[in-house]
């Protein structure tokens, strides 16, 4: 998308305005945007030091490509970076490759980054305090960057990974349970850089922006707990290797806490974040004559639950004109759950994702309302593991629907919001966006 990208007339074509303001969201976040304020200073040629990029996420490829393309010419710089599978942005003609990318599996791990993170650690030996280690940490990187701790294998990864995504379980919990399970999250890959200074680079996906919850903080302080990590497993009855559950008994796979000496000096800059991206798109909103209203960047719950609550608001603007006048926009973001439903013995599996289960939510509870649009996606481009970044809702979407012999329930509980919005062409589909700060979710009402 360019900045002259033609802004859609709201009313006559209220679908493609909605991708209009989801595309201004994600162009807030692109990482060429957003770096150059943040960049430390290269090691100066007397000290005799180098420049190191590490990273890890679904922006990694677009992260160092503007680190490449914003770093002088003549300092060295070289490093390694995993990004997901697909999400490397073509290289712009000219610009010379000096941090390698890797791709490997999300959101459940694979070889490929269980590799990329060995590599990574690995290129941390040897560094003096006279070198500077530029981490480059975004959304998806607890996946991308595995290094299983002593006890457990790839496959227990996996495996845990796979029933922590499926569980229910808030993006927090998730990620203390994969630092203490790690060797190079919760705050060891800074910890392994040492005695170097370290600048860690970030874009946001989680509600709060907290940096040791994005990636699952591989460079930064870590306040949970293996306490913390044994109370989330056992509330999600998620079962670990007796080993490793011995080992988070003892404290023995602590990570390092807030105030450890290894993070004296360090720097965190989080150059793109969730409201950052929800402010562009109500500018926008209201720059093509429509007011705007951002309930939040920090939403959270289970999709269908937060679209129903949507879609009340949305019904209370159309029929009464209350808490906000027509037309209006109303954006909101952040990161909700999926849980999986249980499947009767030999049932397709629905496929979909938290935007996907947000607009069934929504458009079971809307009731048809006339007047009201939606539209929700995950600004990487990706709503889960399917192609969709997520789908749109109309007034017209449950008679479209039923026409085709759809019911919405059903659809909801195999958690198939693919299969529904697939059948009445409402996915919204862009391909990998090379930035990732979460939900973002627009509701129309004319």
């Amino acid at each position: 998308m360019t900045s002259n990208d033609k802004v859609p007339d709201p009313v006559r074509q209220s679908g493609e305005f909605l991708e209009y303001l989801y595309r201004v969201a994600v162009r807030r976040a692109l990482p060429l945007h957003n770096t150059a304020a943040f960049l430390p200073a290269p090691p100066s040629p007397e000290s005799g030091g180098r420049t190191l990029v590490l990273g890890a996420g679904k922006a990694g490829g677009a992260m160092a490509q503007a680190v490449e393309a914003l770093w002088p010419a003549d300092a060295p710089l070289s490093g390694l970076v995993v990004t997901r599978y697909h999400h490397t942005p073509p290289r712009p003609e000219g610009l010379p490759q000096r941090i390698e990318v890797v791709e490997a599996a999300h959101p459940v791990p694979d070889a490929a980054g269980l590799a990329a993170a060995e590599r990574i650690l690995a290129l941390t030996q040897g560094l003096t305090a006279n070198d500077l280690v530029l981490c480059l940490i975004s959304g998806g990187g607890s996946a991308l960057l595995t290094l299983p701790a002593d006890g457990l294998t790839l496959e227990d990864k996996q495996r845990i990974n796979k029933a922590l995504l499926e569980s229910g379980a808030a993006i927090d919990e998730m990620n203390c349970v994969r630092k203490h399970l790690s060797r190079i999250k919760g705050g060891r890959l800074a910890a392994a850089c040492a005695p170097a200074r370290v600048v860690t680079l970030t874009i946001s996906d989680v509600p709060g922006d907290d940096p040791s919850v994005i990636a699952s903080g591989p460079t930064v302080p870590d306040a949970t707990t293996c306490a913390d990590a044994l109370a989330i497993l056992a509330r999600y009855h998620i079962d670990i290797p007796t080993s490793v559950r011995a080992a988070l008994q003892a404290g023995d796979l602590e990570t390092p806490q807030p105030g450890d000496a290894v993070f004296a000096g360090h720097a965190v800059h989080m150059t793109a974040t969730p409201q950052q991206s929800l402010e562009a798109a109500a500018e926008a909103a209201r720059a093509a004559g429509v007011p705007a209203y951002i309930l939040s960047d920090e939403i959270e719950g289970e999709s269908r639950e937060v679209g129903k609550v949507h879609a009340a608001l949305a019904r209370a603007v159309a029929r009464h004109g209350q808490p906000f006048a027509r037309p209006c926009v109303i954006l909101s973001g952040g990161e909700t759950t999926v849980t999986v439903r249980p499947r009767a013995p030999g049932a397709a599996k629905g496929r979909g994702g938290r935007a996907g289960e947000f607009c069934m939510g929504l458009a079971q509870a809307l009731q048809g309302q006339p007047g009201v649009w939606a539209l929700a996606a995950d600004t990487d481009g990706i709503d889960g593991v399917e192609d969709n970044a997520g789908a749109r809702v109309a007034p017209d979407t449950l008679a479209r629907a039923a026409a085709q012999g759809l019911r919405i329930a059903d659809c909801l509980d195999r958690n198939d919001a693919y299969g529904y919005f697939d059948a009445l062409g409402d996915l919204v589909i862009t391909g990998p966006t090379h930035t990732n700060v979460n939900d973002f979710r627009a509701i129309l009402i004319l």
